[in-house]
């Protein structure tokens, strides 16, 4: 499990209820017809924006804001200075039998296309179309999560002007002014809630989660193809060390350095 986004969003509800009890009753931030317009409108609006199959998503996507993906890109580089010396010694094909310990299937099938003699370009154009998609995908599913922050607030807002209505409508009678004042204004906090403390938060952390899936892919790449044009092992690890800030580079290439 992902600790940050499990820290942040319990340690949130947390503060804000403490908040709460400080100063009042939880029952008084409660409203089943703010609920509904704020709930109910974001996931009209969701369905407005995006297709069916799309919205199914969002249980999934949720989850992977939760799950603790292994990003590791020391070990892939490692991984490719360890095949790059392999090459060096036995040639390419001998790295098809390598294919077999692989476990991640993007370089598993970049592997196979450097072995079978595929033109360097056409790796480079396969793998990085793949990628490309790989994104898009990805992008996908954060402007699903963006796109309900961005419509909660709104129908806050909307939940807010109803109440303002039903109570401009009751002025005869002061003694409800207060607390449907209070039930207006419970609306914009629902909405202002869910899109700063969920949604936006988890667009997020689905975008950080692609962008160190897509650095590691983007290693691959470059890694495979300088095994491929028969570079020297001491030169892949430092140009594959060029994609990592200083801080990650300890460690790396430590005992898989090529041989001359």
């Amino acid at each position: 499990m992902d600790l940050s986004t499990i820290i942040g969003i319990v340690s949130g509800i947390v503060l804000i209820v403490i908040s709460i009890l400080l100063g009042g009753s939880l029952l008084a931030f409660f409203d089943a017809a703010s609920v509904m317009i704020v709930v109910g409108g974001t996931i009209a609006a969701t369905l407005v924006a995006f297709p069916i199959p799309q919205v199914k998503d969002i249980i999934k996507l949720t989850q992977k804001t939760f799950a603790n993906r292994d990003s590791n890109p020391g070990k892939i580089i490692n991984d490719i200075i360890t095949l790059a010396n392999k090459a060096r010694k036995e040639g390419l094909l001998s790295l098809e039998e390598a294919t077999e310990a692989l476990d991640d299937e993007f370089l598993k099938k970049g592997l196979m296309l450097v072995v079978d003699g595929t033109d360097p370009e056409l790796v480079r154009n396969l793998l990085e179309t793949e990628l490309d998609f790989i994104e898009q995908r990805h992008k996908a599913g954060q402007g699903l999560f963006e796109s309900m922050a961005t419509a909660a607030p709104g129908f806050g807002m909307i939940g807010t002007l109803i109440g303002l209505i039903n109570m401009l409508g009751s002025l005869d009678d002061p003694t409800t002014i207060g607390p449907s004042m209070a039930v207006a204004l419970i609306t914009t906090l629902y909405g202002s809630l869910i899109a700063n403390l969920f949604f936006s938060p988890m667009a997020n952390k689905l975008k950080v989660k692609s962008g160190e899936e897509i650095l590691e892919r983007e290693i691959m790449v470059e890694g495979l193809l300088s095994i491929q044009a028969g570079e020297n092992p001491r030169i892949i690890e430092e140009k594959l060390k060029a994609f990592l800030p200083p801080s990650m580079r300890a460690g790396i290439g430590t005992g898989n350095g090529g041989e001359d």
